[in-house]
């Protein structure tokens, strides 16, 4: 099972970002971000709410519950 620091990693490396740039989007420091990416610590609910967001991708798809990016649509 994919952990959510490697979705976090390859979402990030495939739209080009640099972890600066995308702890200041999520409003979060770039520390707690390097944290996630590596597996050393989890977001809050709210964070990962807007991580999903930042990335265009459902929560399940980031924390590795699922191989969908998105969720069908109805």
């Amino acid at each position: 099972m994919v952990t959510l620091s490697e979705r976090l990693f390859t979402l990030r490396k495939e739209q080009k970002l640099t972890q600066e740039y995308t702890a200041k989007e999520l409003g979060i420091s770039l520390k707690s971000y390097c944290r996630y990416e590596t597996g050393e610590r989890e977001p809050t609910a709210s964070v990962l709410i807007r991580m999903a967001d930042f990335y265009g991708v459902a929560i399940d798809y980031l924390v590795g519950r699922t191989e969908e990016r998105s969720w069908p649509c109805p």
